[in-house]
């Protein structure tokens, strides 16, 4: 730890507000948050790297990684006392208000906004935030259920999954397992938009397969069968995402996401992690459609194919590292 005025003089760190090791509460974002001062240093604003003259602290936030700790000036920094604490409640309870507000304009900025419309609205959006909340009960599963979940009806309620078997190679099983462990235990998320996204992993699937030279059905029609299943799986996904492929966790990025690209598909934002949650929920949606075991079977097939191309490409296609939540955004994702 080290204090580069207290070096030169040791009257200079009477200047400090906080010391080495104190407890303290420091802005990040609109919040506050709970942080230790980890070392100071007193800048005069010649040093090119840190050009802002005045007493700088290097703090750590309680509970977070490392990755996080950061150089505040003394505006940031607050004593932790119950006068502050009250002040970090109500920033908390402001921000989280705020938060309820933007998800309703969200929801309706492209409905009629009479008064009872708006009431309608509200309701409507209330009911989907409860259905959501019932849907996203299965991350409380245990981490040994995972593995039938995967098999069978991962993302779904405790309903039994209908008997169409959906062929996931065993490493992709445990990149579910993964993802779902980042997500739900790590607190971390894919960042978005991932490169490639879905529809743009689904065009180079199309490429690849036409490409290949062991295809067992060519010709025109078989490509115009792809192209559909293709489509359909597209749509699939722009519709389920929202409601049945993201953890609780997810679903405040979801909201930015949205505000964010509005004129998106989420098949335009999202990737492969997503995308693979998809394929763990089609047994049920197949087996609810009113096609033939010949076209249940056709679907299946190639559905099988997309999954082997997804396990032959994993290292291009699934992100190795995902991205650490900032306090702010776990603050208002816990309490959402």
């Amino acid at each position: 730890m080290t204090d580069k005025a207290a070096a030169a003089s040791g009257s200079s760190a009477m200047t400090l507000l906080f010391k080495p090791n104190e407890r303290i509460l420091c802005f990040h974002g609109p919040l506050l948050y709970e942080a230790k001062v980890v070392k100071t240093e007193l800048r005069d604003g010649t040093d090119p790297d840190a050009p802002d003259p005045g007493p700088h602290y290097f703090v750590h936030y309680k509970g977070w990684k490392q990755t996080w700790d950061e150089w505040v000036d003394e505006s940031r920094a607050l004593k932790f006392n119950d006068e502050n604490l009250a002040r970090q409640k109500a920033l908390k309870q402001a921000a989280l208000q705020a938060s309820k507000k933007k998800t309703i304009v969200v929801a309706s900025k492209h409905t009629p906004t009479t008064p009872t419309q708006q009431r309608v609205d509200s309701e409507s959006e209330l009911q989907k935030s409860r259905k959501r909340a019932r849907e996203s009960s299965v991350e409380k599963v245990r981490e040994e259920d995972l593995a039938s979940l995967v098999s069978a009806q991962a993302f779904m309620s405790s309903a039994k999954a209908p008997d169409v078997k959906m062929p996931i190679p065993n490493a992709l099983k445990t990149q579910l397992i993964d993802d779902w462990e980042r997500v739900t235990k790590d607190r971390l998320l894919v960042s978005l938009p991932r490169t490639p996204t879905v529809a743009h992993l689904l065009e180079q699937y199309k490429e690849y397969r036409r490409a290949s030279k062991d295809r067992r059905r060519p010709g025109r029609r078989d490509d115009e069968v792809v192209d559909e299943i293709i489509e359909g799986l597209k749509m699939y996904f722009d519709k389920a995402l929202g409601n049945v492929l993201l953890y609780r966790f997810e679903r405040y990025q979801y909201q930015q996401i949205r505000e964010r690209f509005p004129d998106k598909v989420p098949s335009d934002v999202y990737g492969a992690e997503h995308l693979l949650r998809l394929f763990v929920q089609l047994p049920n949606l197949i087996a609810h459609t009113n096609m033939d075991d010949d076209a249940v079977q056709l679907l299946r097939e190639n559905l099988g194919e997309i999954l082997k191309y997804m396990h032959r490409f994993m290292k291009t296609l699934f992100a190795e590292e995902y991205d650490s939540a900032s306090p702010a955004y776990v603050a208002i994702a816990k309490a959402s």
